[in-house]
């Protein structure tokens, strides 16, 4: 029996991009932006006065390094390869400085997935997956297996897809069971 295979994003599923943004746009202005503050929009809809800003940012050496990681992502991910074939897809053309950055985040919080498993690409409707857990309703729109929508700040009032809220959503929808009980 073929194993099935799921392709899961980095930025907003794996890596809390939002909030190192956050906390590098507080640092440099005087916005005091919360995640409350997003309530079903982009962080750049909720400032569209320093979107300049958030570019810069996100083009700085390092910045995708820093990503703090999702709870509880690694513990579930791990769980997930001894069932399915595991691959990363992230839209890094959307931020073509981010490759080194991203990779090197991978390799350091995912030891355990394959690199060949990495796929840096733009639309991920090239992704030739099972499933697709991803924050981002235009890559779940175009993706042409199952698609998982991670809550995240900008999709919350988007009802289209299958939902996750958290990593403990994900090992029941893939495994049936979680060692997490809330």
């Amino acid at each position: 029996m073929t194993r099935k295979s799921i392709a899961i994003d980095m930025d907003e599923v794996l890596a809390d991009t939002v909030g190192a943004l956050i906390e590098d746009v507080n640092k440099r202005t005087d916005l005091g932006i919360t995640y409350d503050m997003l309530d079903g929009k982009k962080l750049r809809h909720a400032m569209p006065e320093h979107d300049g800003l958030l570019h810069e940012i996100l083009r700085e050496p390092g910045f995708f390094k820093k990503l703090k990681v999702m709870a509880h992502s690694q513990k579930v991910v791990k769980k997930l390869t001894e069932h399915y074939d595991v691959f990363i897809a992230t839209a890094a053309m959307d931020v073509p400085t981010s490759f080194h950055d991203k990779y090197a985040w991978l390799r350091e919080y995912f030891p355990f997935l394959d690199p060949q498993h990495f796929v840096f690409c733009g639309r991920k409707d090239i992704v030739n997956a099972d499933y697709l857990i991803d924050d981002n309703p235009r890559q779940l729109a175009i993706f042409t297996g199952k698609s998982i929508m991670y809550t995240a700040s900008h999709n919350v009032n988007d009802d289209r897809f299958t939902r996750v809220n958290n990593w403990y959503d994900v090992e029941q929808y893939f495994l049936g069971d979680s060692e997490y009980n809330i």
